[in-house]
């Protein structure tokens, strides 16, 4: 059965399709096998990081797809991310680049700020105490806006940021973000964030749109349990995961599951030819809240910019 997929606009005048695969740390015969199934399916979007090593992998899939003629360069919308480490303006350039060579592209449609942290070169998720450096998001957003310039990027953007972090980014961004991106779902609806990204024409895209059940790092099943979302399942005679998804596009944001079980890819995908109810979004609005990737392991009561989760998300939890 063939889906239309949502295309959302983005300020730079392009479009961006509302679901994404998203290409956490795996291995890279798995990240191959799943994007050429994935685009298969009909996902033309693709979500990694520098810090998820799956940028390679990605880069060998989708050339194979070009070869093959699954799909054109043009129609695939590829968004990667810069690491903690490389927010000196002088790495920037070059952190693009190399995402640029792994990827077997010319150019990234889009590249965000990972987190609104700055780390000593080579440091990755095992943060000590001396590994934090002044942070500087100004000199850094400056450094990406360079690479728009250049077309090595088309769009740029941030992740993690709260509303008093993008509040600060839009005193002196000479180009709008186009994205942030943040953990988005059922259970953590992004209530305050939400409606301002939408007041400044910043799409808001949804990590974990699922909970990342299985996952060590920040993983639940709470939404795909939840009893609200069960039942109107129950009722669309869809799966949990499903309406989930439909939940997140349906009110206007990007949804960036991760799964590389083949029945699975293509049931998340399978969101476009239904849709919630009003009385659904109400209800599923009324969900009990709470923030599951707190990303404690930024925070350092001793050192580093954020003493506690409260300051890492200006106790918005």
């Amino acid at each position: 059965m063939a889906y239309t997929v949502l295309n959302f606009p983005l300020s730079t005048g392009k479009s961006i399709p509302a679901i994404g695969l998203g290409l956490g740390r795996i291995n890279r015969s798995q990240v191959v096998e799943a994007v050429l199934q994935a685009i298969k399916v009909g996902y033309r979007h693709f979500d990694t990081a520098t810090i998820y090593g799956t940028e390679a992998a990605l880069g060998e899939a989708l050339a194979e797809a070009f070869r093959s003629g699954l799909v054109r360069r043009e129609e695939v919308f590829i968004t990667s991310k810069l690491w903690s480490s490389e927010h000196e303006p002088e790495d920037v350039l070059s952190s693009v680049k190399n995402s640029l060579s792994l990827l077997q592209l010319d150019y990234i449609d889009l590249y965000l700020i990972h987190w609104p942290l700055k780390l000593k070169k080579g440091v990755e998720l095992q943060v000590k105490d001396d590994d934090y450096l002044p942070l500087d998001i100004k000199a850094t957003s400056q450094a990406l806006e360079s690479c728009v310039q250049v077309g090595l990027v088309h769009a740029i953007g941030v992740s993690n940021f709260t509303v008093e972090k993008l509040t600060s980014l839009l005193d002196y961004a000479k180009i709008v973000p186009s994205v942030n991106q943040v953990e988005r779902h059922p259970v953590w609806q992004q209530k305050k964030l939400k409606p301002f990204c939408d007041a400044k024409g910043i799409l808001v895209s949804g990590w974990s749109p699922l909970g990342s059940p299985g996952s060590a790092y920040h993983g639940t099943k709470d939404v795909i349990t939840n009893p609200i979302v069960e039942s109107i399942a129950e009722k669309h005679e869809k799966t949990p995961a499903q309406v989930a998804l439909r939940w997140g596009v349906q009110t206007g944001a990007i949804v960036l599951p991760r799964s590389f079980n083949p029945k699975r890819v293509a049931e998340n995908f399978e969101i476009f030819s239904w849709e919630l109810s009003e009385d659904d979004i109400n209800e599923i609005s009324r969900t009990e809240l709470r923030r599951i990737g707190l990303a404690d392991m930024f925070c350092n009561p001793t050192s580093g910019p954020y003493k506690t989760v409260q300051e890492l998300w200006d106790g918005d939890l």
